[in-house]
């Protein structure tokens, strides 16, 4: 049996233990000490990271996962470092304390905002997960983003006014008397781990010392999720960065509209407005220029344009306004966005003209077609090839 020393002290950094058991495993050396400072993954918490060294040697080894497996925790470490490592060997451990703090931080401010939000929703925690970058918390009841603010405000009055950290140990015959929450049904010793008037749990994480060491809480979403809600959660340093990031977005943003930090999202409101109405000036605008443009081939049998000034959706439209004025091909390039090479678009009233594109796109490196007098696609050629493949068919402007 591995001795849990993150228990007893979940601010120790660095310890010495000796090697029990080795194994390999999936391409891995697979390490048990007598007693270890590293958390193993559990609980939704991720391992501890951090290395170890060895006596005699000033190697040092990182920690690449640690897993619990029955009474024994595996310290995996690359198979390379196996000649360093034998059973009685004594080794010097230091965990990551900024990766350690960071995890205590997140699954204690996930604790107090459970806590509160189980109590005053009636509902239960049913999934819990803490990442590298959030932590995610599902719930079995609808709640909104509203409800879910009002949550993180209580929960941050509830950091500054600093209250204790309880972990207890009861036996079977305690625990009776003692409330709590718990995703399952326990067996053996249970860990109660309490902040006290926020929230009682069991549970096998690592915790800070007290609520104000969480630093900070920031739920950043809350939304619907199976019959429940997902919530994301920042706490500590990642709510700081989170803030301190939005903040300079914002301000960056308020200098490049000449505002300041607190108006920009009335003035990006009044900028969307005048931007929906240009947009729709500038439509009626295209609208009317390009059927003037069509009627400069009205009577003309066939007309062909190639341009960079259209994009494809564009030639697409005025082809359609073309194809009404001639009498027989109306044939739109536009230059590709991508790449080299045009999209065109081609139409022939009552006329079936897929030999016509099949040809084309032979001659012009193209690809695409259509039916029922309509074509389109792309060409990857240049526009001399485009008005010289034309001038061959008798297709041009006339």
């Amino acid at each position: 049996m591995t001795e849990k020393i993150f228990y007893q002290d979940a601010y120790l950094t660095e310890f010495d233990a000796t090697i029990k058991k080795i194994c390999e495993k999936e391409g891995m050396l697979l390490l048990s000490f007598d007693r270890t400072a590293f958390y193993p993954e559990g609980g939704g918490q991720g391992p501890d990271q951090g290395n170890i060294t060895t006596e005699g040697s000033t190697e040092i080894i990182p920690i690449l996962d640690v897993q619990e497996e029955g009474d024994e925790i595996w310290h995996h470490v690359a198979a390379e470092a196996k000649p360093l490592f034998s059973e009685g060997t004594i080794i010097h451990g230091k965990i990551d304390w900024e990766h350690r703090f960071d995890h205590m931080q997140q699954h204690s401010g996930e604790h107090i905002v459970s806590g509160m939000i189980c109590k005053e929703f009636h509902c239960d925690n049913v999934g819990f997960h803490l990442g590298e970058d959030e932590v995610t918390i599902d719930y079995n009841t609808r709640i909104s983003m509203e409800d879910a603010l009002k949550i993180e405000e209580k929960a941050n009055r509830y950091l500054w006014e600093n209250h204790p950290f309880i972990e207890l140990w009861p036996t079977q015959e305690e625990l009776k008397d003692i409330e709590y929450r718990s995703k399952k049904e326990l067996e053996g010793a249970v860990r109660i781990t309490q902040f006290p008037g926020a929230d009682s749990c069991a549970c096998c994480g690592t915790h800070v010392r007290s609520s104000a060491e969480v630093g900070l809480i920031k739920i950043v979403s809350a939304h619907n999720f199976h019959e429940g809600t997902r919530l994301v959660l920042l706490c500590g340093k990642r709510a700081m960065d989170f803030l301190n990031k939005n903040y300079q977005a914002n301000k960056q943003t308020a200098v490049l509209l000449s505002t300041k930090e607190e108006r920009t999202p009335e003035i990006v409101q009044k900028q969307m407005e005048d931007l929906i109405a240009l947009k729709a000036k500038m439509s009626r605008l295209e609208d009317d220029y390009f059927k003037l443009w069509a009627k400069s081939f009205q009577g003309q049998k066939n007309a062909l344009i190639v341009t960079d000034k259209i994009d494809a959706e564009e030639g697409r439209a005025l082809c359609d306004l073309i194809a009404d004025e001639v009498s027989g091909l109306a044939a739109v390039f536009t230059k590709a966005e991508e790449g080299s090479g045009y999209r065109y678009a081609c139409m022939q009233r009552g006329e079936e003209i897929s030999e016509l594109i099949k040809e084309m796109n032979t001659a012009l490196s193209g690809r695409g077609g259509g039916r029922n007098g309509f074509a389109q696609g792309s060409v990857q050629t240049d526009e001399k090839k485009i008005h010289t493949f034309f001038t061959a068919k008798n297709l041009t402007n006339e």
